[in-house]
């Protein structure tokens, strides 16, 4: 069966143990990066967080993406919960109170676009980086021509070495990064390529060979 054009396009070639292979056997983790509220700090706070931040990514010996998705925010479930909670109120007095901040929260969404924010860092690996020691002690790369089973575990044990380096890093900063498993990178990729239906909470039911 021919590919379709558009998966053609697409250069995921497999996500596997939390891993993503890419056509040209190049390998990325995404680690998900909480956040902070840079403006509220105090200028040591934020002298302290910016300097922390340089070192860290002079640490860097390789590449690293931040990728910020900014989303619009659907709070239909929260209105719900609201109407429910305001239905069931015994006090008239939190009724009415709950009626007035539902009815605010409403006219906020409808009159400007609430946007949430998330951000990642994408970890990267290329099986030409795979290294081994010569008998002078010094780093020879090897080419790889075919991505086994051997080499991919050797080649994802030293990409998680990189993201434990890459979350340390970010957590001096104050931040809290953790990797996404395989159900969480295919979903990921497909609110990507379906912004519309992620934005309501619909994703597709993933078969449980895909989620190793």
């Amino acid at each position: 069966m021919p590919i379709p054009a558009s998966q053609q396009l697409f250069e995921i070639h497999q996500i596997k143990e939390g891993i993503i292979i890419l056509k040209n056997k190049t390998l990325r983790a995404i680690l998900m990066v909480s956040s902070l509220n840079f403006a509220l700090k105090s200028e040591d706070e934020q002298d302290a967080i910016l300097y922390q931040f340089q070192q860290f990514l002079n640490s860097l010996d390789f590449f690293c993406q931040i990728v910020v998705q900014s989303r619009k925010l659907n709070i239909t479930g929260y209105l719900e919960k609201l109407k429910n909670l305001e239905k069931n109120q015994k006090n008239e007095l939190l009724k009415t109170q709950t009626a007035s901040y539902r009815e605010f929260i409403t006219g906020l969404v409808q009159n400007q676009t609430i946007m949430a924010k998330t951000f990642f860092a994408v970890v990267p690996f290329a099986m030409g980086e795979s290294q081994a020691l010569t008998q002078q002690g010094l780093l020879k790369k090897t080419r790889i021509p075919s991505l086994t089973e051997g080499e991919f575990q050797r080649c994802k044990q030293q990409l998680w070495q990189r993201m434990e380096f890459v979350a340390l890093g970010l957590r001096r900063c104050g931040l809290r990064a953790v990797p996404l498993n395989t159900v969480e990178l295919i979903e990921l990729f497909w609110g990507t390529h379906h912004p519309k239906e992620a934005e309501v909470g619909y994703y597709p039911e993933i078969p449980p060979e895909l989620a190793q």
